[in-house]
């Protein structure tokens, strides 16, 4: 029974946070309320206040869900391939492809992350990380591996780690229209780009 409990409890706070991330696409952070998120997921506001302890908490949670989403997609399809090329290779193009059919999510993760604020006051986007971004470990790690099991050539692992993140999140300014296109060339562009570097 207790477990049940869970489950629902679990599900109304995905449905909130789901909310929340549409009225952050819709009318941006500062314009963001509990009542509006509420008329979104047609629930009560008292209803949101009982799962979360107000708006920064929900803001709090929606970051972590949002980054759980990618996180959880790449790593997905990075797991299923071998030698360590292919991973590289499904990495870049998983990271672009999620960049590119999640556009909201992205605006919603970058209203959170330049308006909200830790339990300290800090905001997000100056707030020191203490855990590490667990794509960055992943990239590194096929980069690390692949140099040992001889794939790769002769590099800084964190280096190129960092230039290919660096890609990934300018793709998010690519024109939105006629975007699977220009996505598409972006991505091809940049996985050669990328083979000239770690050769």
């Amino acid at each position: 029974m207790e477990n049940k409990q869970s489950l629902i409890a679990d599900a109304r706070r995905e449905q909130i946070i789901k909310a929340a991330i549409e009225v952050l696409i819709e009318i941006g952070y500062n314009s963001t309320s509990l009542s509006k998120i509420a008329n979104k997921a047609n629930i009560s506001t008292g209803l949101i206040s009982y799962h979360f302890s107000g708006k920064e908490d929900l803001m709090r949670n929606t970051l972590m869900y949002l980054v759980e989403q990618e996180r959880a997609f790449i790593k997905g399809k990075v797991e299923q391939k071998q030698p360590y090329m292919e991973k590289l290779m499904t990495f870049i193009e998983a990271s672009l492809a999620y960049q590119g059919t999640n556009r909201g999510y992205n605006n919603a993760l970058l209203e959170i992350i330049f308006n909200g604020r830790t339990p300290d006051n800090v905001p997000y986007y100056r707030a020191e990380v203490h855990e590490e971004d667990e794509l960055n470990v992943l990239l590194r790690e096929i980069l690390y591996k692949g140099q040992e099991a001889k794939e790769f050539g002769d590099f800084d692992p964190q280096v190129i780690a960092i230039v290919i993140r660096g890609a990934i999140s300018g793709s998010m300014s690519l024109p939105q229209y006629e975007n699977k296109l220009n996505l598409e060339d972006y991505s091809e562009k940049m996985i050669k780009s990328v083979l000239k570097m770690i050769k």
